[in-house]
C-alpha cells in the first residue's frame, strides 16, 4: 500500500534547530517537498522567483488572502508572507509530503484550514539550553536575544495545541521521532 500525501508543519522557537530538522526530514523522504512561500518583500541577490519565494506585490498578496488562497499568512517587518494553498494541496493529493517551514502562529492557522495536517512542535531540552543556543550563534545583541526568548516563552506555552511535541536534545533521535510520526500519520486512512 502506498502511503498517502501529508501536510507537515515543523515549528518551534528560534534556536531550537528547525532548519536542521527540516533539512534532515526532507532528505530522508524521497517524496518530500518544501512549500515555497509567497512574500511581498523584494527578492534579495541570488533569490529566484518560484524557487526561494513567490515574489508578489502587496495588492496581489491581499487578493490571495481575500480569495482564501493561502493556508496561512502573517506580516513581519512590514512585509507579508504566506503559504499558497493550491500547490501544497496539489502535492498532498499527489501523494507527496509537503513540509512547511513556518512559525507557530502560522502552524495554528494551518490547523484551522487543514484538519489533516500533522503539526510537530520542536522543543528545546530546557529553556536554559535554548538561551545558550541563541547566544552561541553570536549573530544578535542582548536585546535581540531577549526578544527571541520572550517570543519563545509564548510559543512554548502553545505547544499543547500541536499533535506532537518532540524534544530536540539529540538530533538523530529527534529526526527519527519526527520521521516515525510522519510514517504513522501517512499510514492512517
Amino acid at each position: 500500500m502506498t502511503p498517502h500525501g501529508l501536510l507537515v508543519v515543523i515549528a518551534g522557537p528560534s534556536g531550537v534547530g528547525k532548519g536542521t530538522v527540516h533539512a534532515r526530514v526532507r532528505a530522508a523522504l524521497p517524496d518530500a517537498v518544501l512549500s515555497v512561500s509567497a512574500t511581498t518583500r523584494p527578492a534579495r541577490p541570488g533569490e529566484a522567483d518560484g524557487v526561494h519565494y513567490h515574489f508578489v506585490d502587496r495588492s496581489r498578496f491581499e487578493a490571495m488572502v481575500a480569495a482564501d488562497d493561502l493556508l496561512e499568512w502573517a506580516e513581519y517587518a512590514g512585509n507579508l508572507y504566506g503559504t499558497p494553498r493550491g500547490p501544497a494541496e496539489a502535492a498532498v493529493a499527489g501523494g507527496k509530503v509537503v513540509v512547511l517551514d513556518i512559525e507557530v502562529q502560522g502552524a495554528l492557522q494551518v490547523r484551522a484550514h487543514s484538519t489533516g495536517a500533522l503539526l510537530v512542535f520542536l522543543a528545546p531540552p530546557s529553556f536554559a539550553e535554548l538561551e545558550r543556543r541563541l547566544r552561541s550563534r553570536g549573530t544578535e545583541d542582548d536585546v535581540a536575544v531577549a526578544a527571541r526568548l520572550d517570543a519563545a516563552r509564548r510559543e512554548l506555552a502553545q505547544s499543547d495545541l500541536f499533535d506532537v511535541v518532540v524534544v530536540n536534545d539529540d538530533l538523530d533521535r529527534c529526526v527519527a521521532e519526527v520521521l516515525d510520526r510522519i510514517a504513522t500519520a501517512r499510514a492512517v486512512v
